[in-house]
């Protein structure tokens, strides 16, 4: 689980900023909400960010994005830079280094992780965990001479690692990459860091956006894992959708000539897929087919429609829901961008309730514009788990929380007191 996430220099995040999920001592839904890792750490399992078009919200989500991005990008030469994108709106800022700093829980061993990096190279890259109050370095790895240098602990507080190995590491450690990727090319047992680096790589889900293809999403993982559809039919019933059953399927569909050629010279298409493309003309694609039972003259009848019939609402809810399974599954964090998206206020509520109510070690970032949900305050959301952005003049982005403000507790209607711009993050 994360615990907090500070951000320099990234998109319009000029100034650091700090977002963490640690919960105060508030007593609301304190067994669903919050996760009790030890006597000294309480960490939220949502959170909600408002704020105005543009005012910076989306690049919260977008620091986790790049993050999992950057700690398996695999660049094949020094050229291709690291990928960052620091803020832009000055003469100076896109020429310094841009901060990344994450504290994170793999079961109950804390982690914290260091990044520092420009468009070109990395200059710092540090992880270290905690025995105790004193965080105990991993590895550190700095940039000499214009080379990456990777260091190890190897006086029995960290993984042990022979001179070979730490010399192969260094090798492949290119000045654009992360130590994780230079990693992955040597064979050698590193428990305390690869626990990390899985956590990394599986327990940050990639950010739903408004423009993601949801339906694509959901229709290969009900391929999959047919097992996951009943949870889905059963909620879209109790959401008032005429959803009675989902059954999708992997189909081989023909295709012409001419888009064999597009496969046989795209990069991205395995090379025994090819020949297979090749050899049947088929393209594996995935087929969903809707049920729908409604009440007609002769009673109830039962209807079949293709996913590209659905309605946007339904295919959302249908792409929420089958990402929420996954995020149950794997113990996941989910970033969601503008989750209102294409769903009624009621359906929203009860998609969060749905999760709320679950104790797991989930987490669920979103960002939206309906402020109806602060109507919820204290009803289904925690006031600990609202934040807002707003952006200054010179365009950088300012982030802090609700209980940053004194005198909440006194407010009768934190919505209202939002509107009247009691909180920022307003239009003017």
């Amino acid at each position: 689980m994360i615990q907090e996430i500070k951000i320099k220099n990234f998109r319009s995040f000029k100034d650091e900023v700090t977002f963490s999920f640690e919960a105060s001592n508030d007593k609301f839904a304190e067994d669903s909400q919050v996760v009790q890792i030890n006597e000294s750490t309480r960490l939220l399992r949502f959170a909600v960010i408002y704020g105005y078009n543009a005012s910076g919200k989306t690049n919260l989500l977008d620091a986790l994005d790049f993050l999992r991005y950057f700690w398996s990008y695999k660049p094949e030469s020094l050229d291709e830079g690291t990928k960052v994108n620091p803020f832009k709106l000055d003469n100076t800022s896109s020429s310094e280094p841009t901060r990344f700093e994450v504290v994170f829980y793999v079961g109950d061993t804390k982690y914290w992780y260091q990044l520092e990096l420009d468009m070109l190279q990395v200059h710092k890259e540090k992880l270290s965990y905690y025995k105790s109050t004193q965080p105990i370095m991993l590895f550190e790895r700095t940039l000499e001479n214009n080379q990456s240098v990777v260091e190890f602990n190897n006086n029995g507080n960290g993984d042990k690692i022979s001179a070979a190995a730490k010399e192969l590491i260094n090798v492949n450690c290119l000045k654009n990459l992360s130590v994780f990727v230079a990693r992955n090319q040597v064979n050698v047992s590193l428990p305390l860091i690869d626990a990390a680096k899985d956590w990394m790589k599986s327990q940050i889900m990639p950010t739903i956006y408004p423009g993601t293809n949801l339906n694509y999403y959901a229709q290969r993982k009900t391929a999959e894992n047919k097992h996951i559809i009943k949870s889905i039919v059963d909620f879209l019933h109790e959401a008032d959708f005429n959803v009675t059953n989902i059954q999708s399927d992997v189909i081989d569909k023909h295709i012409a000539d001419d888009m064999i050629e597009y496969f046989m010279e795209d990069a991205n298409t395995p090379k025994e897929e090819k020949e297979r493309i090749k050899r049947e003309k088929t393209i594996k694609q995935f087929q969903t087919i809707f049920e729908h039972t409604v009440e007609t003259e002769n009673g109830k009848e039962t209807f079949p429609m293709y996913g590209m019939d659905e309605s946007a609402g339904t295919l959302r809810t249908f792409g929420i829901e089958t990402a929420l399974i996954e995020v149950f599954n794997t113990q996941s964090l989910l970033p969601v961008d503008e989750v209102d998206t294409s769903l009624h206020p009621k359906l929203l509520e009860k998609i969060l309730y749905d999760y709320l109510r679950i104790p797991s070690r989930t987490q669920l970032l979103v960002t939206t514009h309906n402020d109806g949900l602060l109507d919820l305050v204290d009803d289904l959301i925690r006031k600990d788990s609202i934040w807002f952005t707003e952006k200054k003049k010179s365009g950088v982005t300012d982030l802090y929380k609700l209980t940053d403000f004194r005198g909440v507790n006194r407010l009768s209607s934190i919505r209202e007191a939002y509107r009247n711009k009691r909180f920022g993050a307003t239009m003017n």
